[in-house]
């Protein structure tokens, strides 16, 4: 389902720090240098009225998410809200053996979309991803696909616009010849894997 942009609206990215992509959390016009930045170059000359803001902040899990969402989201009342998190729920179960489940998940998951949701917000869900690229990555699988899962259901639930980056990504690091051209670590994506995912976004929101 698109979400189709009108006016001047208010378009808001939330997430860990693939959405970040080394923004200054201290200064709230900054963009980063990744996905968040390419859609915003390319609005500017689509939609001018509209404004973007990114407030991934790096290593967010989604309960971090929550704890803020009032004064970075909430507050902000955008029209189109995209939210990508949840790789680091799982990361945090390999290196440091802290678990969340996928249930105590999604339920966080979906407290955040009512909330922004009954502010009339407009929702592009992205799916946590991840391309491995050490052989012991294969095994964060057995985690991070109950979050895919999760955001799927609620992408429905929410009749969000679903963007379905883990196949998308994975698409695109077979056709390179090599992951190391989408992403350094199997999570953090580089320029072209950036550039990936800002063209599907776009694509879903018009």
């Amino acid at each position: 389902m698109a979400v189709q942009l009108v006016g001047s609206a208010e378009v808001l990215f939330q997430g860990d720090s693939i959405t970040a992509a080394g923004r200054d959390p201290g200064d709230d016009s900054d963009l980063g240098h990744g996905y968040v930045r390419l859609i915003a170059d390319a609005l500017a000359t689509s939609h001018p009225t509209s404004r973007v803001h990114n407030r991934g902040v790096s290593g967010n899990r989604a309960a971090d998410l929550l704890r803020r969402w009032d004064a970075d989201t909430l507050s902000l009342r955008p029209a189109v809200l995209s939210v990508l998190v949840g790789v680091n729920d799982t990361w945090r179960r390999y290196d440091r053996g802290e678990t969340t489940s996928p249930e105590a998940y999604e339920g966080t998951y979906r407290e955040l979309l009512r909330q922004a949701a009954s502010q009339g917000a407009r929702l592009v869900l992205i799916e946590p991803f991840l391309i491995p690229v050490q052989p012991e990555q294969w095994a964060w699988r057995e985690d991070l696909d109950g979050r895919i899962h999760a955001v799927r259901r609620l992408a429905r639930e929410f009749d969000a616009s679903l963007l379905a980056s883990d196949g998308l990504l994975h698409q695109a690091a077979r056709e390179s010849g090599d992951p190391h051209v989408i992403t350094g670590d199997g999570v953090h994506l580089t320029a072209e894997g950036h550039a990936v995912l800002a063209r599907e976004w776009l694509r879903l929101v018009r």
